[in-house]
């Protein structure tokens, strides 16, 4: 969420950093505006009636005891209070709307952020060569069914279009990465988090997901309760919010978590060549990364969460390359993001596994978190996080730049002694 305090005393500036994600949300900033001004002069009308009720009421017992009459003064404070708590219902209402209108605010880009959609991004560097083949490569779909890694028909059985199941060496496979990511993390001094899948509403509305995007995610039903749950399209949901409501010291900064989890996502199933296969699922395996910060420690954490996922790559030896995204291809709630994208020589494009971002302050005011600095001053802590990694775009990258003339795989060396083997056969 922005703060108010930004947009009453700058709105130019919010209206254009809006813009820049080829939004145009001026009327509802005039409109937060219009309500901030007419909340802060009934305010201050409450305050008043609230103060003349209380000098008033001192009054009555003074008058009693002089014998005066205070049938006047007594129905005067009756009309106080009445006008008390009817300003108090409209202020509550413009309040709410005001929230509203609020939540349905974007995030500001960065200033060095370019202005524009997905056509804007920018590649900042790349990694390896593409692979080239003396035969005729396969695609990964037909790579992971002859090789028995992959078993799309009885996925799609089990859990309609855009399941899978991993089989045999793809399970294992499979396993054998995640556990590679989790190690690399270990020994970065993260911690180790097994967070739950169900999680409640505002764990949607601190990270920014709910309620603009709530159609996106798997709600879920509770026969015996108005409860809403929801299963989690990323760990950074569940992460952001392990400090909500609480306020860290400046010495705890920086926190810095991973959490395992599948996730659980709406959006599969447009069937796009692209998209086949494991590129896009409504379920999938990550490892995700997040860190708490103080703001002046939050651009070398962004650079620290890209310089980790990027080195996860290279470890697996796959031809990748890292872009910078413009401001309407960044999320919702993110200030700045890096896109890792690995190479699949089939479709001869680069997919993401692997998106780095900074939402700044703008999910810790969501979720009230705090950190107290070493003048005693309270502060909103800065938000970030990073895939690190997805595999459901990582194993099609590593069975097709690693495939051979025979239809097999060559393992990366990082995972042989995981998985015991060099070579993946038929």
């Amino acid at each position: 969420m922005l703060d108010i305090k930004l947009i009453r005393e700058n709105p130019d500036l919010v209206k254009a950093g809006i813009k820049k994600r080829e939004m145009d949300l001026d009327a509802q900033v005039d409109e937060i505006l219009a309500l901030d001004a007419e909340v802060r002069g009934l305010k201050g009308r409450v305050e008043s009636m609230k103060a003349e009720q209380n000098a008033d009421s001192k009054k009555i017992p003074q008058m009693k005891k002089a014998g005066e009459d205070t049938t006047a003064l007594m129905a005067h404070m009756k009309g106080l209070s009445e006008a008390v708590k009817e300003e108090g219902i409209r202020l509550d209402e413009l309040a709410a709307r005001q929230t509203d209108l609020l939540l349905s605010l974007p995030n500001l880009p960065d200033p060095q952020v370019q202005p524009g959609g997905k056509e804007q991004n920018v590649e900042l560097h790349a990694y390896g060569e593409k692979p080239q083949f003396d035969f005729a490569p396969k695609n990964h779909v037909d790579l992971c069914e002859s090789l028995g890694l992959i078993d799309y028909q009885r996925g799609a059985k089990l859990g309609g279009a855009g399941s899978w199941i991993y089989r045999g060496w793809g399970a294992r496979l499979e396993w054998a990465l995640l556990n590679y990511f989790i190690r690399e993390h270990l020994k970065d001094g993260y911690e180790f988090i097994l967070p739950p899948h169900m999680l409640g509403y505002d764990c949607g509305y601190v990270a920014g997901q709910f309620p603009k995007f709530e159609d996106e995610v798997y709600m879920i039903g509770n026969p015996t309760s108005s409860e809403k749950k929801f299963l989690l399209p990323t760990a950074e949901t569940a992460l952001v919010n392990l400090h909500r409501d609480e306020i860290l010291t400046a010495e705890e900064l920086p926190r810095k978590y991973i959490a395992y989890t599948p996730c659980y996502r709406r959006e599969a199933g447009s069937y796009r060549s692209e998209e086949r296969g494991m590129i896009r699922g409504h379920q999938f395996n990550k490892v995700e990364m997040v860190q708490y910060t103080r703001p002046d420690q939050s651009d070398a954490a962004f650079d620290e969460l890209v310089g980790k996922a990027e080195r996860l790559v290279r470890g697996l030896g796959l031809h990748y390359r890292l872009s910078k995204l413009a401001a309407g291809d960044c999320s919702f709630s993110m200030a700045r993001t890096y896109d890792i994208e690995v190479w699949i020589p089939s479709m001869g494009i680069y997919k993401e596994v692997s998106s780095a971002s900074n939402a700044r302050d703008y999910q810790a005011r969501r979720g009230n978190i705090k950190f107290r600095d070493q003048d005693k001053k309270l502060q909103l802590v800065h938000t970030l996080n990073a895939s690190g990694l997805a595999t459901s775009r990582v194993i099609p990258a590593i069975v097709e730049q690693y495939q051979n003339a025979d239809g097999s795989v060559t393992v990366p060396e990082v995972l042989r002694d995981a998985l015991g083997i060099d070579v993946i056969r038929a």
